[in-house]
């Protein structure tokens, strides 16, 4: 069959608000570049006002005041969650118990607990669950896994990761307030060191041992428009030191808000060679990234240009939609013939699994073993 006789992949977004969010900035505009693979059928939000206006706004023919009516829709294969990481484990287990495969923005829980019980779930009913570790589908991360993998650096002797958690500084938007609150599991921790530490560790093996810090060093936040003050109980500082499977030491250390200097520093250093990724920003899943490498009787680093073949969907306009594009992609492979590319609820789960092992060694001072 050739791709354009394959039936197309019905997906319903749940949490699709026509005015801003994640769907409308990332999901939607990476599906409709996608459209011999995907369609999108079915969208849901918690009020008809909006739901009606998001189904006439992105030309989605069904639009669910419920989530519910959605996940049961016969027109719907893959239930997409875009919605705050509180409502994730309902929402997700809904779509699970319906029958359909689900792409669950990460985090994929509020905390390890949650998600292990969202890949619990989803084992138990057989079918394909992805999470939204975008990190590891961009061009430039492909690509360095290749080249660790080729052998340019030869042995990985450590590697260090510095960058600006971007949210998590003086103000923040209203819509992101709850961001504020460790109680809602949206923090840096969670998003920004855990989609950068899911990319270290895809390239170079996982966490065997680590120690860490964390503090909250600004305690409060300003509402962008209203000049109000809010308490800000997530960390706004993290640092984690400890080995990866096959020895190699790592250091990653994250910092709220933006800085004049280093946004992304990222360092692979080799017995042959040295790579380098950076960006102007610390959301490794969203920015832009550049990779550098030197090797063998190199005595600096040269840019290297990211070959096509690391590009899995069509090009992106400006905005944070290309590496999710680059999943659905791969999510497309997975559903049809049964691979498994993209990161799953399991992998998830060692993400999940690894940012707790940070949370427990910060709070105890002592180092977690999780090989």
């Amino acid at each position: 069959m050739s791709k354009g006789e394959t039936k197309r992949i019905r997906v319903g977004i749940i949490g699709a608000n026509p005015d801003r969010g994640w769907a409308a900035q990332a999901h939607i505009p990476a599906l409709k570049t996608l459209s011999d693979d995907f369609e999108i059928t079915a969208l849901s939000t918690s009020r008809r006002e909006s739901a009606e206006a998001a189904g006439k706004l992105f030309g989605v023919p069904l639009a669910f005041d419920n989530h519910q009516d959605l996940v049961t829709s016969d027109a719907v294969d893959v239930v997409a969650v875009t919605v705050k990481v509180p409502h994730h484990l309902e929402l997700a287990s809904a779509a699970l118990g319906a029958g359909k495969a689900v792409y669950c923005e990460w985090p994929l829980g509020n905390g390890l607990e949650e998600a292990e019980t969202l890949a619990a779930l989803a084992r138990k009913q057989g079918v394909l669950a992805v999470a939204g570790l975008q990190a590891r589908s961009a061009p430039a991360v492909a690509y360095v896994r290749d080249l660790i993998e080729q052998g340019y650096v030869g042995e990985v002797l450590s590697t260090t990761l510095i960058g600006s958690g971007m949210g998590w500084g003086p103000t923040v938007e209203p819509h992101n307030a709850y961001l504020a609150d460790k109680k809602n599991g949206a923090t840096m921790l969670s998003i920004a060191v855990g989609h950068a530490a899911d990319a270290l560790c895809h390239c170079l093996g996982e966490v065997q041992e680590l120690s860490a810090t964390t503090t909250v060093r600004r305690k409060t936040v300003t509402i962008d428009e209203t000049g109000e003050h809010r308490p800000m109980t997530a960390a706004d500082q993290v640092s984690a030191t400890g080995l990866l499977d096959g020895g190699a030491a790592f250091s990653i250390h994250y910092r709220g808000g933006f800085s004049r200097g280093t946004n992304l520093l990222w360092e692979i250093n080799g017995t042959e060679g040295d790579l380098q990724v950076t960006a102007d920003g610390g959301q490794m899943q969203i920015f832009d990234l550049t990779v550098r490498g030197g090797r063998g009787a190199q005595s600096s680093l040269e840019v290297l240009p990211v070959p096509e073949q690391y590009r899995w969907s069509p090009p992106q306009g400006p905005g944070p939609s290309t590496n999710v594009a680059q999943s659905y992609a791969r999510f497309a492979q997975d559903y049809r013939e049964g691979t498994h590319v993209c990161p799953t609820f399991e992998d998830a789960v060692t993400r999940h699994r690894m940012l707790n092992a940070i949370e427990t060694a910060a709070a105890t001072g002592q180092r977690q073993t999780l090989g």
